[in-house]
């Protein structure tokens, strides 16, 4: 399940990849996928281990196009491990939600692109995350939890303020938005109650088949409820003179 959409944020194969706080590694292993030379890092160590798992096996099973490399790796948002203007590619998906410090990370991600290079950013929705605030303090309220819920504009503006030149938005997931209210009205831990149970199976029977009539509700829903919304943007080239003054300064 994406929450990046590659028709709207063009990946060529080649492209180096960043997939930032990359948790289970959807993202990374579409990039690669689509014969990107991918760096998945994230904080979590079982999940890089696991990341890294897949990327070996999509590569034995011959998933991966000549040419894509996959590499997963620890790593800290807010100092990232990678000399300036690094990646063609930066994407981060459900992450900055949670960092204090969502300004640095901004910083970092811009730092680390290339000029002309493009960046995704997405994060729950503003009004289905509201919902899911009032209805269970346990949603929010956990080691590593969600800290803060962004209105759009808000998000647009923090992504200018870093230097980046957005180019689209769109919403996301509206189906997943009723799972999440059910979660926290029966208790984010409890798997076990029977609404709970029958949305999963729902979602995971629209996940597996992709049946026309749940991709045609959740397109027509997305504007409406879905529980992600999703930015993309540009790092400018520097004018000549500028990009010359920079240059002088390293």
């Amino acid at each position: 399940m994406l929450t990046v959409d590659f028709t709207r944020f063009p990946l060529a194969a080649g492209d180096r990849v960043l997939d930032l706080g990359c948790g289970a590694g959807r993202h990374a292993f579409e990039c690669y996928r689509r014969g990107a030379q991918v760096v998945a890092l994230d904080q979590n160590a079982e999940e890089i281990r696991e990341v890294a798992k897949w990327f070996a096996a999509m590569k034995e099973a011959g998933e991966a196009p000549a040419g894509a490399t996959a590499t997963a790796m620890e790593g800290d948002a807010l100092n990232l491990p990678f000399p300036d203007e690094s990646f063609d590619v930066v994407i981060i998906s459900e992450v900055m939600e949670h960092i204090p410090d969502d300004k640095g990370v901004l910083a970092e991600m811009v730092r680390v692109l290339k000029p002309g290079g493009r960046i995704a950013v997405t994060v729950p929705r503003y009004g289905p995350e509201k919902v899911c605030w009032a209805l269970s303090d346990a949603y929010h309220e956990v080691e590593g939890g969600h800290i803060r819920i962004y209105k759009a504009d808000e998000l647009l503006d923090r992504m200018r303020e870093s230097g980046l030149k957005p180019y689209g938005t769109h919403h996301a997931h509206a189906l997943h938005s009723p799972y999440w209210w059910l979660k926290c009205a029966f208790g984010v831990d409890n798997d076990k109650a029977l609404p709970v149970r029958a949305y999963h199976k729902l979602l995971v029977w629209d996940i597996m088949k992709k049946p026309l009539a749940t991709r045609v509700a959740e397109q027509l829903l997305n504007p409406v409820v879905g529980k992600s919304f999703v930015a993309y943007a540009t790092k400018p080239h520097l004018p000549k003179d500028s990009a010359d003054a920079a240059a002088a300064a390293k």
